[in-house]
């Protein structure tokens, strides 16, 4: 919204907080698994099928954002409605992360910042965090 120049939400459904950070944001649990390329993910819930998104494919589901710091940026979860990603549409890390996933899986990815929002205005700079389902 702040991009768009816009000042205030009028109608709509108003946000909720977004979620508290997890005790693990700062740095990824002795358990993560590791891809060569830095990602960092654990496995919270897992889901129900075998088959996993494909590096052009569309994925809907719910996200929460924060940083190292435990600083909470994003949330579909806060909004109430899940996102729509495409996935060549991605930054590198979350495209990585979400072709890792099943259907019904609930997944902490600990993104490092060369594969995140490398150094865009506005967004967080070093290491993300996304919890996603």
């Amino acid at each position: 919204m702040k991009e768009m120049g816009a000042t205030e939400m009028v109608g709509g459904i108003k946000p909720k907080p977004i979620p508290k950070a997890p005790a693990d944001v700062a740095d990824p649990p002795a358990d993560a698994e590791w891809a060569p390329s830095g990602l960092a993910s654990k496995v919270i819930e897992k889901g129900s099928g075998a088959k996993k998104p494909g590096p052009n494919d569309v994925v809907i589901a719910h996200y929460t954002a924060w940083t190292r710091e435990g600083k909470g940026f994003d949330s579909s979860v806060a909004r109430g409605q899940p996102a729509t990603f495409p996935l060549p549409r991605l930054f590198p890390g979350l495209k990585e992360g979400l072709q890792l996933m099943t259907v019904g899986e609930s997944r902490r990815f600990w993104i490092p910042g060369a594969l995140a929002f490398q150094g865009q205005r506005g967004r967080p700079q070093g290491m993300v965090v996304f919890d996603v389902e």
